[in-house]
């Protein structure tokens, strides 16, 4: 068997992570030893949803050749000591008894989930549900999901179900099983066992034998097949290791905290915004509030809640090029810059933005029911969009360190989102609390550090962000101006008057 030789003399090693988003999939390479975190994109593709009669779906197997090709480009820098793969959660793939895949896996934004949670069966309900799982009610969940597909011919034949990231694994290795923070985003975990729910997929009428194995980040996942290899050029040895397969538990490995308390929020498509506990928080309170009870690694909890993020300045760039010539988000944050500040605040939760489709047409519907004027110009939905989210990052962490008895010192913002200085600052400004912007790259940076620890090269979680924090480009805001304004606009979605001059 060959095996991926680390440069011994120097301490150090290359990791490839496939790193696959809501928008688009990527394979990174990473070089990690003392002192050293260096990241290249080997090669990036389009996630493009694929809408079939019977509903929207994922292109799985256009996303599959995209990993193989972005493997062998990694492969062409040389020796890949081992592979890991994230993606997005509750999505999944159902096999038949010969261990192929049954149909095109559904997308989370498929309208079959409608409805279904007002299906679930006697002693299902929303609060026996979060008793155990202590998940954020979310009408995509994969439990609910599942009661929609069980009326399908597809059911009748699967044996196993396996997550997006363990699909993929699977294809790659032969092997089966389900990694443990992905898993416990499916409505189906067992928050406090750490494991899966017997009870609640024997209350659901699931069969037990659907849900594979569990593994932890650092498990080792298999090694790739002969002919993946030949696919790819790298050597049918080359393992794959099992890392935080949801992209935001990987993201949030690679959060640079040195302060013991800290918040962070995970943005790009998604605003995923909260702190990381050690054990989770399941009371009635926490259920009405909506939060999630997520597995991190090393059993920490991701105690957060999912705040539909920069979809929406997407979907409505997605229109306006469509109208004339694509302006760009640094011209389109210019004129955001430029625009009146809180002329127009929304709920980004608002279940009318959860579907593809005419988002400025959706943003001017909500504005005028709650009496207020759409934006006069493109700056001025962007300038809408980036204070509403603003302030549902602080409505969020407010919340969640409420809940937890915590009481953060710093904002870790994080991904995609900490590019955009004014969604950084202006979180900055509207929390009053310190917000430190980057890695950019969070989530492949933990998928390829989780290797790398796996391998021997980097320590704890404590050690990991340290190094994080000593290489990676950082940038910092402190808060500025009179948060009084961000409460006046909150008011605006609330209902409540502002607080009074001197209230936090």
């Amino acid at each position: 068997m060959a095996v991926n030789p680390y440069d011994r003399a120097a301490g150090e090693a290359v990791f490839a992570a496939v790193d696959l988003g809501a928008t688009s999939g990527r394979v990174m390479t990473g070089r990690v030893g003392p002192g050293t975190l260096e990241l290249t994109e080997a090669h990036r593709f389009a996630n493009t949803p694929v809408r079939l009669p019977d509903g929207l779906h994922w292109d799985v197997l256009a996303l599959y050749q995209g990993v193989l090709d972005g493997l062998r480009a990694a492969g062409r820098g040389g020796p890949v000591v081992s592979i890991g793969i994230d993606t997005w959660a509750v999505d999944y793939g159902l096999l038949d008894a010969d261990g192929a895949l049954l149909g095109v896996p559904f997308h989370y934004r498929d309208s079959r989930n409608n409805g279904m949670a007002r299906r679930l069966p006697d002693g299902c309900g929303p609060a026996e549900l979060y008793a155990v799982s202590g998940l954020q009610h979310l009408p995509f969940n994969t439990v609910f999901q599942l009661l929609a597909h069980r009326a399908t011919a597809q059911w009748e034949a699967a044996r196993t179900l396996l997550l997006m990231p363990d699909l993929l694994v699977h294809w790659l290795t032969g092997s089966v099983g389900a990694e443990i923070t992905n898993a416990s985003t499916t409505g189906l975990f067992d928050a406090r066992a750490g494991d899966w729910s017997d009870a609640l997929i024997g209350r659901l009428g699931l069969a037990r034998s659907l849900f594979p194995p569990l593994r932890e980040p650092g498990d080792p996942a298999g090694t790739l097949l002969a002919h993946v290899a030949g696919a790819t050029g790298l050597p049918a040895g080359t393992p794959v290791t099992t890392v935080a397969s949801h992209d935001t538990a990987s993201a949030v490995v690679a959060v640079p905290a040195t302060e013991p308390d800290f918040a962070y929020v995970s943005c790009g498509t998604w605003s995923l915004a909260g702190l990381e506990l050690d054990s989770p928080v399941l009371s009635e309170e926490s259920r009405a509030a909506n939060f999630t009870n997520e597995r991190g690694v090393d059993g920490t909890v991701r105690y957060l809640r999912n705040i539909m993020g920069m979809w929406l300045l997407e979907e409505c760039r997605r229109v306006w090029d469509r109208e004339g010539p694509p302006l760009g988000l640094a011209g389109l944050l210019g004129e955001a810059a430029e625009a009146e500040p809180f002329a127009a605040v929304i709920d980004p939760d608002d279940e009318a933005f959860l579907t593809p489709g005419d988002m400025p047409s959706r943003i001017d519907a909500r504005l005028l029911r709650t009496g207020q004027q759409p934006p006069a110009g493109r700056g001025g939905y962007v300038r809408c969009v980036l204070e509403s989210l603003a302030l549902a990052h602080r409505r969020t962490l407010r919340r969640a360190a409420e809940l937890a008895g915590r009481a953060p010192a710093r904002i870790h913002l994080v991904g995609g989102g900490s590019r955009n200085e004014l969604l950084c600052q202006w979180t900055a400004d509207a929390s009053g609390l310190p917000v430190t912007a980057g890695p950019a790259e969070a989530t492949a940076l933990g998928n390829i550090l989780l290797q790398a620890r796996a391998h021997g090269l980097v320590g704890d979680l404590a050690g990991v962000r340290r190094l994080v924090a000593r290489t990676q480009e950082l940038r910092h805001y402190e808060p500025r101006g009179d948060r009084r304004d961000w409460d006046r606009a909150e008011a605006r979605l609330t209902g409540k008057s502002p607080a009074r001059k001197g209230s936090t």
